[in-house]
């Protein structure tokens, strides 16, 4: 079993487990203030649960380089979009501010 740290709680997963789905059924929120509400619902279009991961997931796919290389994320940060990630082993998640996570203050890790 993979272990996922995140929020302070250590959460068990299955290999290739949707990372955004992990959080959110563990009572996680890799969403920021309004975007809680206002989000795609996981299909990689809003950019807005991005976060840090460290650890081993799944390579980067289009969907997620294709939105963190627009505004107002910057693609040379080593952010991820949790809905398009498969968690492959052991990984620590961190959360920064802004609506789409963008910022560099850490909300959570």
């Amino acid at each position: 079993m993979i272990k996922v740290l995140a929020q302070g709680k250590t959460i068990i997963c299955e290999r290739t487990a949707n990372l955004r789905q992990v959080l959110l059924q563990n009572e996680v929120n890799p969403h920021n203030g309004n975007a809680t509400i206002i989000n795609c619902r996981g299909i990689g279009t809003c950019g807005t649960c991005a976060v840090l991961v460290e650890g081993e997931v799944s390579e980067v796919n289009w969907r997620d380089k294709a939105r963190r290389s627009l505004p107002p994320h910057d693609p040379t940060r080593n952010l991820r979009l949790a809905c398009q990630t498969q968690v492959l082993g052991d990984v620590k998640v961190t959360k920064f501010n802004g609506f789409w996570g963008q910022g560099t203050d850490i909300v959570w890790s």
